[in-house]
């Protein structure tokens, strides 16, 4: 797993000290070990879950601004947990409403000793902050829309932003943006061995 992961990320720009890279393998490895009764994700296979979750998460890093981040309809962790882990002077909340996501999580924070997470459970539209956040992150979680409108409470005005991690570029939901939101900048990522399309879609309130 080891070398795996070193090869993926010899083709990025991304560099790791090796706690970083034992702890995303700890991570993958408790994320396989819980899939087969929890039904965490569809991939099955560790080496996978290094391409798909793993380096498809922290390839966005360089394009967050801030320390203080919400990972909305989180799931395993994803992509909070492999950006907490490469981001460590960040602070990454958790959220997701089914418990047995949130029961994983506090096992990873505990196992893999992550003191910048705080996983909580909850609906995104009934959660409130106790300040708001530098910026809102969603992985496969909704549609632009759905995100703006359930997660409006939850960026600092002005200077926060939304964050959707996105395959092909939703175009349409582009061009549908409600009244008091911009579109910030949208980003191509490559993911290494993943012949897929992926996007960084930014997005600022006026």
């Amino acid at each position: 797993m080891l070398n795996k992961l070193e090869s993926l990320l010899a083709k990025t720009d991304i560099e790791l000290s090796s706690v970083q890279k034992q702890k995303l393998i700890a991570y993958v490895n408790m994320l396989n070990k819980w899939n087969k009764a929890y039904n965490l994700t569809s991939i099955r296979d560790p080496e996978q879950m290094l391409i798909r979750h793993i380096m498809d998460s922290i390839t966005v890093n360089p394009y967050l601004h801030g320390t203080q981040f919400i990972d909305v309809g989180t799931g395993p962790g994803l992509p909070g947990i492999p950006l907490a882990i490469v981001r460590p002077d960040s602070h990454f909340t958790l959220l997701d409403s089914l418990g047995k996501r949130i029961r994983f999580l506090r096992q990873v924070q505990h196992e893999l000793d992550l003191t910048n997470i705080s996983p909580v459970q909850s609906r995104v539209e009934e959660f409130i902050p106790e300040l708001p956040f530098d910026g809102v992150i969603s992985r496969a979680f909704a549609s632009l829309q759905d995100m703006l409108l359930w997660c409006k409470h939850l960026p600092k005005p002005l200077e926060g932003r939304f964050y959707a991690l996105k395959g092909i570029l939703p175009e349409g939901e582009l061009e549908q943006l409600p009244a008091g939101i911009t579109l910030d900048a949208v980003v191509h990522l490559k993911v290494a061995e993943l012949d897929e399309q992926r996007h960084l879609v930014i997005l600022k309130s006026n």
